[in-house]
């Protein structure tokens, strides 16, 4: 089931996605967790039932929020139209997650159609469809998918952010990126507890250097404790997540993450529609990463603009879901 969102059920939407991740967060023991944190497994890759595609943007951390909450340990989702058709049946009472699709529309739609005007060219309409997750279903049976083995999933990281062609300097004590040399700069491996957390940082740091004017041309000006500073470290831990599960790898919080966790709080709750922009600025970054791998579909269109779209005006709403 799908609805287009008008205007003011729009700023709706905004508000409880960004509560829900607000409230995952601080869940719990006092222990606060954000929702892009996983363990690499098939929950951290939320996938359409019917087209077999990834989700995207904003509605990955939608779904991983519900995963999270509710401890669904498979990423495999669909509607309730899509599991009646794989001969499934969702099971009453159960509670639907929401997803967003912006679709372009032709200009001559009708004005009162829930569209936007981006740049002055195109209008896009927002359809929200309810969707559940495995299991939350009774008769579908569930194919195994076999892991690939830690070593090879450590190679392939290796190999993933090589091909990004950024440099790496190791050594010292501190994991950063330099603008001014265009280097990344990253404690030794012995450094680190485990190999998630080693390539959790060095994605993270990597996801900084992809913002540099020269590639996605994001704001890296910003100092601690700044704004600017907050949505670019929570942009780019959403992108570590992103790319971590593309590569079947843990994203484990960082030391600092407290820290860093109170900044981003601060953040969502003065701005609903700030975790949507981080979303989208998160993805055209995976994007931007995935294309620059040498077996890259070369069909492949890194997120048709989301970032333009988010600075035209375009409304939060801008990540794409493959199909809903």
């Amino acid at each position: 089931m799908s609805a287009r969102i008008r205007s003011g059920a729009r700023a709706d939407v905004y508000t409880r996605i960004t509560e829900e991740i607000i409230a995952a967060i601080v869940q719990g023991t006092g222990e606060w967790r954000a929702p892009w944190f996983h363990d690499g497994t098939s929950s951290a890759s939320p996938t359409n039932l019917a087209s077999g595609k990834r989700y995207r943007g904003i509605n990955t951390l939608a779904l991983w929020v519900s995963a999270m909450t509710f401890g669904y340990g498979d990423g495999l989702w669909g509607t309730y139209k899509q599991w009646q058709d794989a001969g499934a049946q969702v099971r009453k009472g159960e509670r639907s997650t929401t997803v967003v699709l912006w679709k372009p529309t032709q200009s001559s739609d009708r004005e009162d159609d829930a569209g936007e005007e981006v740049g002055g060219h195109r209008r896009m309409i927002a359809r929200a469809f309810s969707v559940f997750n495995v299991a939350q279903v009774d008769g579908y049976a569930r194919a195994t998918v076999e892991a690939l083995p830690e070593d090879q999933r450590l190679e392939h990281a290796d190999a993933f952010i090589a091909n990004l062609g950024i440099k790496t300097e190791f050594g010292g004590c501190e994991a950063f990126y330099r603008p001014s040399q265009d280097t990344v700069f990253m404690p030794d491996f012995a450094s680190f507890c485990d190999p998630a957390s080693f390539y959790g940082v060095w994605l993270h740091e990597m996801g900084h250097a992809s913002g540099a004017k020269h590639r996605l041309d994001r704001d890296l000006s910003g100092r601690f404790g700044t704004q600017a500073y907050a949505a670019e470290e929570c942009c780019v831990e959403i992108l570590a997540g992103l790319v971590l599960a593309d590569l079947g790898i843990a994203h484990h919080p960082r030391p600092d993450h407290a820290a860093y966790i109170a900044s981003w709080l601060k953040v969502l709750k003065e701005d609903p529609r700030a975790i949507f922009t981080a979303a989208s600025k998160a993805q055209q970054a995976a994007d931007w990463m995935h294309c620059k791998q040498p077996d890259a579909d070369s069909d492949f269109q890194p997120s048709i603009g989301l970032a333009q779209v988010m600075d035209a005006g375009q409304p939060g709403l801008a990540a794409l879901v493959a199909a809903a």
